[in-house]
């Protein structure tokens, strides 16, 4: 890849580890720029339905994907929100079946091509913090630091059923950890760019730690490496 022009903190992990919640909030605190690359898979396949595109067709969804107008921003609450075409899209991205859509489309080698130099052009002044599952061993590996975000599966089906519980009565705990438990299990076994820890990534566990206090621990963790001043 291309030298970035940028310092880059790249934050990979499995589902509902809270990779999105602790980039938005690491970013804010620097003041860097967001890149939600599992959000921009997720609007990816929106894209392509949106479109009419069929659910196989995967040159069609790479032409689509080259092409996207995406910004990803936030609320002053601090929440995501992200605009597809000048459309607030973030409520239907988050949905379980756009995150099947985008673990279908990942898989593709031509659409994760056509999405690569768009990853890449966020890496700019005065940094960039990188959130997804390939950020620190294929889209950013010189990266200057990588954190490795995990929390145990019963964790991550707890919070992603808090989530979902006031939006759909019919939410099962069962079901989620099932769905996770499929979810990590295709992330980690596919063939292209799976979910694997960089070599020289530090592992965070935020099993028993609030937001505020992962952010921290990384914030900690650049202010030794000189990223930023402590």
């Amino acid at each position: 890849m291309p030298h970035a022009a940028a310092p880059v903190v790249t934050i990979d992990g499995p589902s509902g580890a809270g990779k999105g919640t602790v980039s938005r909030g690491l970013a804010k605190r620097l003041g860097w720029h967001l890149l939600d690359s599992g959000a921009l898979y997720r609007v990816a396949a929106l894209a392509g339905q949106r479109a009419g595109l069929a659910a196989n067709d995967q040159d069609g969804h790479a032409v689509l994907a080259a092409t996207l107008k995406i910004v990803f921003s936030a609320h002053p609450d601090g929440s995501e929100q992200i605009l597809l075409d000048g459309q607030d899209v973030t409520r239907a991205i988050r949905s379980e079946e756009a995150g099947a859509g985008a673990s279908r489309v990942a898989t593709w080698p031509a659409l994760r091509q056509a999405l690569m130099a768009r990853q890449h052009a966020f890496a700019r002044p005065p940094g960039l913090v990188a959130d997804g599952r390939d950020m620190g061993t294929v889209v950013f590996p010189g990266a200057a630091l990588k954190i490795f975000l995990v929390a145990s599966p019963e964790e991550r089906a707890q919070r992603r059923y808090n989530q979902l519980k006031g939006k759909d009565s019919g939410v099962s705990l069962a079901a989620l950890s099932r769905e996770i438990e499929a979810r990590d299990r295709q992330d980690s076994t596919r063939p292209v760019s799976p979910l694997v820890r960089a070599e020289d990534a530090i592992v965070v566990d935020s099993t028993r730690l609030g937001i505020a206090e992962v952010v921290e621990a990384i914030w900690r963790l650049g202010a030794q490496r000189g990223l930023w001043q402590g």
